[in-house]
């Protein structure tokens, strides 16, 4: 084969490749089509209460509909002849209620209608009455079982349909294997496995039931009460029969004809006697207070506090708390692990200077807005020219002219700053012809940086006036770094990532890296033992598996919850406030408490990862982005 044809072929696939992935495309969005959703969730809440309806109306003329259409096909219903049935949906209703409650799953069909109900209600208004999927695994399994059940309760009787044909033939194999009891002892018990593997019940109620019955048992045995004291009144019927035996006897042989008149008074005699003799508890006499004794006043004495000499002492004894202790020998990194990128100086033509600021009054005067001064500050890629215009001029006009001007200078793009902050003109930046690199190592090693007192301090750049801009992430305090391909989303990340770890001990500062793209932040695999947290059973500190990203962002809210317990008990609301009252030793480490670092999470790629796992992520997420702040968990967000 030729190279013609061969390219001929290439092209041939190519373009068969580009109609599968548009037919794909156009497949794929067809699907998706809310109009379609909410067409077929309208049609399925129809369809459950046109089925409810013709089910339930077969419950009462089944053994008349059942004469006309058992055996009958399909065509049945559409040849258009008058056919008498008593089904409230006429021909097509009795059918579908025959074929579906005789035929084949008998009253359990009634499930398919509440399926068909939820479905139709979860496409129509993006809302769940119910778990779905469980609430599915619930209904099939009830249906199994339903059919099984009405099956061999209504067997070979009139009610036969109840079960359905499906509930009639499990029922009859079931029989010849097991017999008739047996197959009643499998329904129960399937039943009973189905209810604890669906729902897992506590089975508790029966231990209570139990333990109710054998109390009564006990309480009939025994006549003492359950609060402790003798049922008195089948004591007295114990001795009144003795007494009366007793007496009885005697008086028979004195005198028989005064035996009513003894009895009455042994009677009375013997409650009176016994009475007292029956109570087991008696509240005891009241003892007289003798009020000439002396009478003593305890004060119970309070914990004793430190004085301010108290912690003074301390602290010259032991010294403030170092938490850079664990790891004395630790040295920050070297500046010459940097690379040299630019050279430092800005050059810019002064003919170029001289074209800009020309074109731009030019431009201006074309559309008669007059200025009064023109002033260039040349920064490393873009410089700004700031005008004043003359009086009288709206600010507006210039705003509107942002295109005409970069169409003017031939520029990628310029900026209008109307008004410049804190000054009274208006600022034009426009990009350089020759930008210049603006290093990473030339911001670490500016003294601006160096000497910062600030928590966490992060290098973003340059200003127009060739100033160094240092930050602090704590007074941010989180950030979303939004861009398309190509924009400089990883080379924000890495400018704060080493910022931070030039500037800060591994006990002061930890990271979270989350990457579902693998290869942006595995360069900081080597740091893993001074600067990242990760989960113990974890292996890799960076977690690249979308999976693991849910339980690492809970551990995140759990620690938060945990910090600002102690933020609580130490009563102070920041962690700066926590750690310095820490390291000053007024908080007791016996109770708890800790030096803790501040905890920077870095998630890239944030648009695949809700995409891949959604609500289970934007939950934890929105949490640390509104409460975790205060206790030193700031947040960074890379997406496009």
């Amino acid at each position: 084969m030729t190279a013609k044809n061969q390219y001929k072929n290439f092209q041939f696939n190519l373009s068969n490749k580009k109609k599968k992935k548009q037919r794909f495309k156009g497949l794929k969005s067809f699907f998706n089509d809310e109009r379609l959703h909410k067409s077929i969730g309208l049609f399925l809440i129809l369809l459950s209460i046109y089925l409810f309806i013709a089910f339930t109306s077969y419950l009462f003329s089944w053994k008349f509909d059942q004469s006309i259409i058992d055996g009958q096909p399909i065509s049945f219903v559409f040849n258009g002849q008058e056919t008498e049935v008593n089904n409230w949906l006429g021909k097509f209703g009795a059918y579908i209620a025959h074929r579906f409650l005789k035929i084949w799953y008998g009253i359990a069909s009634f499930v398919f209608t509440f399926i068909a109900f939820l479905i139709g209600f979860k496409a129509l208004f993006k809302q769940d009455l119910l778990p779905l999927l469980k609430t599915l695994k619930i209904s099939l399994i009830s249906l199994l079982w339903l059919c099984m059940t009405l099956g061999f309760i209504f067997n070979h009787s009139e009610l036969d349909f109840m079960g359905g044909l499906y509930g009639n033939i499990i029922n009859n194999w079931l029989v010849s294997v097991f017999g008739t009891i047996g197959t009643s002892f499998f329904i129960i018990f399937s039943g009973f496995v189905a209810v604890i593997l669906l729902f897992n019940p506590s089975l508790s109620w029966l231990i209570t039931f139990f333990n109710k019955i054998s109390d009564k048992l006990k309480q009939k045995k025994d006549p003492i009460t359950n609060d402790g004291f003798t049922d008195v009144t089948s004591l007295n019927k114990e001795v009144k029969e003795t007494e009366l035996k007793t007496s009885g006897n005697i008086e028979s042989e004195e005198n028989p004809t005064s035996e009513v008149l003894e009895l009455e008074t042994l009677d009375n005699t013997t409650e009176k006697e016994e009475e007292p003799d029956i109570k087991i508890k008696e509240k005891p006499p009241k003892q007289e207070v003798d009020l000439n004794e002396e009478f003593s006043v305890e004060v119970a004495s309070s914990e004793n506090e430190l004085s301010k000499e108290d912690i003074d002492n301390k602290l010259k004894e032991f010294g403030e708390y170092d938490p850079k202790l664990d790891l004395s020998e630790y040295k920050l990194p070297n500046i010459d692990l940097l690379a040299e990128h630019g050279s430092g100086n800005i050059v810019v033509d002064k003919e170029e200077l001289e074209e800009n600021k020309n074109k731009i009054i030019e431009t201006l005067q074309n559309y008669k807005i007059n200025i009064s001064k023109i002033k260039a500050t040349i920064g490393p890629t873009v410089t700004l020219y700031e005008i004043i215009p003359a009086p009288g001029v709206r600010i507006s006009k210039i705003k509107n002219l942002e295109d005409d001007i970069a169409l003017s200078l031939a520029a990628l793009g310029i900026r209008i700053i109307a008004p410049m902050p804190g000054k009274g003109t208006v600022g034009i930046e426009v990009p350089n012809s020759k930008p210049d690199i603006v290093a990473m190592k030339s911001l670490i090693a500016s003294d601006k940086f160096q000497n910062s007192e600030m928590e966490l301090p992060i290098a973003l750049g340059k200003t127009i006036s060739n100033d160094s801009l240092i930050t602090d992430l704590t007074k941010m305090p989180h950030l979303l770094m939004a861009g398309a391909t190509g924009q400089g989303k990883s080379v924000g990340l890495n400018a704060i990532l080493v910022s931070i770890i030039y500037k800060k001990h591994p006990s002061q500062v930890k990271f979270v890296l989350i990457d579902p793209k693998k290869v942006e932040l595995t360069i900081y695999n080597k740091i893993e033992r001074h600067f990242l947290a990760k989960l113990p059973d974890e292996e890799e500190a960076i977690i690249t598996d979308t999976n693991k990203v849910v339980n690492t962002l809970n551990s995140l809210c759990v620690e938060m919850e945990a910090r600002y317990e102690l933020l609580k008990e130490a009563m102070v609301r920041t962690i700066k406030e926590y750690n310095h009252k820490f390291i000053q030793r007024k908080l007791n480490p016996e109770k708890g408490h800790k030096y803790m670092p501040y905890i920077v999470l870095v998630i890239d790629e944030f648009a695949d990862l809700i995409m891949t796992a959604g609500k289970e992520i934007e939950t934890p997420v929105a949490r640390i982005a509104q409460l975790a702040r205060a206790v030193g968990i700031h947040l960074i967000i890379a997406t496009q």
